[in-house]
């Protein structure tokens, strides 16, 4: 099947669910920061865009792992697709509810089909806010799918380990970009999670994730206004880039940034800065708080 874009408007969407629109599958992959007092499978339940079923990246995840919603194996992530009623041949939107972002933790999903080999997957630019400020329907209505069987295919490449980030210190073959907000990354401001304090790794350049949307619109800006974030950054995307951030899910905000600039090869550092803090020596972190 031809690869889909990117990005589609909420208009479109309208378009495809007024003419019932065969193989599609819409997401919806609200996700909220720990200390924000939202649920977004709650917030599901009560609101949604018809049609979408919930993606839960707690859900789908490592469930051995200490680390949250750490990639799941090849084997789950096709078995917990394949419930929602996804084949490879499916269309996949995803979006999230984020009001202040209007794009924040659909990105991580995204990127999630794209490392088990399934390109067709569009992120819906502006998500929900976007799609209720054009006073499109929205619903309660949980619908019903048959099972569909999905086949992954791991892109491992994609996907560093604390391993490969420590290697990265001496050798130096990768950018690593943190999208956390500044005062997180410069040890100023309070990780949302208790355990862990602020900083960064040392020799990653920080391109927080909300600079990558319009803060009027709320959409993904133009790949031309993403080119200036990564030059003002001094991030070569001519050169590896990995992506970092507090847990894996707004790193793949810069992988998205990067992909509509034509570079389709970011990794994640899956544990991001969560795992760095709890496994780093002190002399590997910078500007993060001494007791």
């Amino acid at each position: 099947m031809n690869r889909p874009s990117t990005l589609v408007s909420v208009k479109w969407l309208a378009e495809k669910l007024a003419i019932g629109a065969k193989g599609l599958r819409i997401l919806d992959s609200s996700w909220h920061l720990p200390n924000s007092g939202r649920n977004g499978a709650q917030e599901y339940a009560e609101k949604h865009i018809p049609g979408a079923l919930f993606f839960d990246i707690d859900a789908c995840c490592d469930k051995t792992s200490s680390l949250d919603h750490m990639l799941p194996s090849p084997q789950d992530f096709e078995k917990y697709v394949g419930s929602l009623g996804i084949s490879n041949n499916t269309h996949v939107i995803v979006y999230d509810n984020n009001e202040t972002f209007g794009v924040f933790s659909c990105p991580r999903v995204w990127w999630t089909f794209k490392v088990f080999g399934h390109d067709s997957v569009s992120i819906l630019n502006g998500g929900l806010p976007q799609w209720c400020a054009n006073n499109f329907e929205v619903t309660k209505e949980v619908p019903q799918v048959q099972p569909e069987i999905f086949k992954a295919n791991f892109l491992s490449h994609l996907v560093k380990s604390f391993e490969d980030v420590k290697a990265n210190l001496t050798s130096a073959d990768y950018q690593v970009v943190d999208a956390r907000a500044s005062g997180r990354f410069n040890g100023t401001s309070p990780e949302p999670r208790p355990d862990i304090k602020p900083g960064h790794i040392p020799g990653s350049v920080n391109l927080p994730f909300m600079n990558i949307m319009d803060p009027e619109t709320k959409t993904v800006k133009s790949p031309e206004e993403l080119k200036h974030l990564f030059d003002v950054a001094k991030i070569d995307l001519q050169k590896p880039v990995i992506a970092s951030c507090g847990s894996g899910v707004t790193a793949c905000c810069v992988v998205l940034a990067a992909e509509l600039c034509g570079k389709e090869d970011v990794a994640v550092y899956d544990g991001a800065w969560t795992e760095w803090f709890l496994r780093a020596k002190p002399d590997q972190m910078d500007n993060c708080p001494k007791d």
